[in-house]
């Protein structure tokens, strides 16, 4: 494993954000390359500070409360009678943790949830709530699924690139077509 990779094993994997950085590996890559300190993440805490100082020989810090406090962890419980089906936390969940369809109540599936509340600002009725979690959590399990959700995110975004660009296409070609009746028209006309 490279270092970079044995830092992000280290890490809760929440993707929280509360590092300064949009995910646990970034926040990796900037621990190893001496852009960031080892005290940014608040899920992580003081055991998460020491693991990483040890591996790094570095002296333990205490957490930066820049990023946030230390708390026991806790997942996100959405109020399904107050819940009017925005999608809004759907779009914001990094791991897939929440279910649901638009105009429809959403659910939270507790053993995905990280706790990384992004879930929560954007939420137009304040139906997300933070519970104390009952499973441990599970870093491996929700890195892999961050990546996946990442992944596909990829290829939504590349297919939504590729079908503006056919459309785009078909716009310039239709441009085409009307320049070249327009021309012959206006030969037509003046011959």
């Amino acid at each position: 494993m490279t270092l970079v990779e044995r830092i992000d094993a280290l890490l809760p994997q929440t993707q929280c954000t509360r590092c300064g950085y949009p995910a646990c590996m970034d926040y990796a890559n900037a621990i190893a390359g001496g852009e960031a300190n080892i005290n940014q993440c608040p899920p992580g805490g003081t055991a998460g500070i020491i693991a990483l100082a040890s591996l790094l020989a570095r002296a333990p810090l205490p957490l930066n409360p820049k990023n946030g406090v230390e708390k026991p962890r806790e997942i996100a419980l959405i109020d399904e009678e107050v819940c009017i089906g925005c999608t809004k936390c759907i779009q914001a969940c990094p791991v897939d943790a929440i279910v649901g369809a638009s105009k429809l109540m959403h659910t939270v599936i507790a053993d995905e949830c990280t706790g990384c509340e992004l879930c929560i600002a954007p939420c137009p009725v304040d139906c997300i709530a933070l519970i104390p979690a009952s499973i441990p959590a599970d870093p491996g399990h929700y890195r892999a699924r961050y990546i996946a959700h990442t992944r596909r995110e990829e290829l939504r975004n590349a297919e939504r690139a590729a079908e503006l660009a056919a459309r785009k296409s078909r716009v310039n070609a239709g441009d085409a077509v009307a320049a070249a009746l327009a021309r012959a028209r206006a030969k037509k006309a003046g011959a």
